[in-house]
């Protein structure tokens, strides 16, 4: 009688992801700013995740250094304080692209925001190239475009190079039915619908980016980056978090 051999549970689920990290990752306890800890275990995980061929992409936010909607903004013109913001995103991204290749993972840094002199602009062609090519392509200042935000630009990008998954990188495990942190009563969910997140108005990502998701139906999963091996745990199609997808 012939065995039959049974799927393997440590290879990863995806051929291509797109992460979305918040710039408050980066910061761990410090009040502002990137933790060199916090960013070298998190690079940690993406090289270990790289190193089973899964082709990776990241958007960053810039929140732990200018936020457009942050109090500092307060008083400014919305456009001005979001184009701050999204230079914010390309120092954390050039720090990740620094940071990833100390650690021997070749990156890049597409940015929406011409700066030829410390990334490149971004084409959708060049970033299916690169991660054809093996390379984490970084994903810089947003859409380049103010009054929108990285979640919705992560969405758009996730689409735009055909990614099998969405994963928003959080400081918490999952989508709550509240603030886990001010409510004990809290509970979590391990499946969510979009219509559910948009009609409770849960914070998953905003309305835009979820709405994008839902209509081209593509799958959102939200983890806690602060959860060691979390990430790849993810990658191997594992219960980690929330799965956020349409109820059709």
């Amino acid at each position: 009688m012939t065995s039959r051999s049974l799927p393997d549970s440590t290879m990863p689920v995806y051929r291509r992801i797109l992460l979305k990290l918040s710039g408050e990752a980066l910061m761990g306890d410090d009040a502002y700013g990137i933790n060199r800890q916090v960013l070298g275990r998190i690079v940690g995980e993406i090289k270990e995740v790289v190193g089973t061929g899964v082709q990776l992409a990241l958007v960053i936010g810039g929140g732990n250094i200018f936020r457009g909607i942050a109090p500092g903004a307060q008083g400014m013109d919305r456009a001005t304080a979001d184009y701050m913001g999204m230079l914010a995103t390309v120092m954390n991204s050039l720090s990740l692209q620094d940071a990833l290749r100390q650690a021997d993972v070749p990156a890049v840094v597409l940015t929406a925001l011409p700066m030829d002199v410390v990334a490149e602009p971004y084409s959708r062609r060049a970033a299916l190239h690169y991660l054809e090519d093996g390379r984490v392509v970084i994903f810089a200042a947003g859409t380049g475009n103010p009054f929108f935000t990285t979640d919705t630009a992560a969405s758009l990008r996730g689409l735009e190079i055909g990614a099998d998954v969405v994963l928003k990188a959080t400081k918490v495990d999952g989508v709550y039915t509240k603030d886990p942190m001010r409510h004990a009563d809290a509970r979590r969910y391990d499946v969510l619908t979009y219509n559910e997140a948009l009609e409770k108005r849960l914070g998953v990502m905003d309305a835009t980016a979820l709405a994008l998701c839902r209509e081209q139906n593509m799958q959102l999963r939200v983890f806690s980056i602060n959860t060691p091996g979390s990430l790849m745990r993810v990658v191997r199609g594992e219960n980690e978090g929330t799965l956020v997808r349409r109820g059709d």
